[in-house]
């Protein structure tokens, strides 16, 4: 199928969409793939809360407002290589953690998970994003963070236990 019916599905049914993720065997072409493709939505994401910065919303008084292809070119860096290299990191220790506790999976189920979790929560990502740009700060924008934080979790930790069992 599609990622983004996969996308669609796994918000009703994480593991039905991993068990058939993992079905297609030791893919790591596509978990990275998966990795990249969350951390690229992620980075777009940001773009309306960078640019209100930019413009000189939400600053602290008497702060500058920063240039935006500077702080577009950080977090382009900070989301193609540095999130990317935590993110292993972390699916190792989820893995460690798991197996210590029983789990019967390797690093790279652990890796998918983690990855596939990551990508299928990143359309309330790019929401928050816009809520961010567009509203600012304020009760609607940490809903839709509140909201993200839980799908995510939620998602993980379903895509995790299908993954290490």
């Amino acid at each position: 199928m599609a990622v983004t019916t996969d996308i669609v599905r796994t918000w009703r049914g994480p593991r039905v969409v991993m068990r058939e993720l993992l079905a297609h065997g030791r893919r790591e072409d596509r978990a990275v793939a998966y990795v990249i493709a969350a951390c690229l939505l992620i980075f777009v994401a940001q773009g309306p809360r960078l640019s209100r910065q930019a413009a000189g919303f939400d600053l602290a008084p008497g702060a500058e407002p920063r240039d935006i292809t500077e702080m577009l070119s950080y977090e382009l860096f900070a989301w193609l290589m540095i999130w990317p290299l935590a993110l292993y990191i972390i699916a190792a220790l989820t893995h460690v953690i798991a197996k210590i506790v029983g789990g019967k999976g390797t690093f790279y189920t652990a890796r998918l998970a983690l990855f596939w979790a990551l990508l299928a929560s990143t359309p309330v990502l790019l929401l928050y994003g816009l809520m961010a740009g567009f509203v600012g700060p304020g009760a609607q924008t940490q809903v839709v963070g509140a909201v993200w934080f839980a799908g995510f979790g939620w998602i993980w930790l379903q895509c995790l236990r299908e993954a290490e069992s």
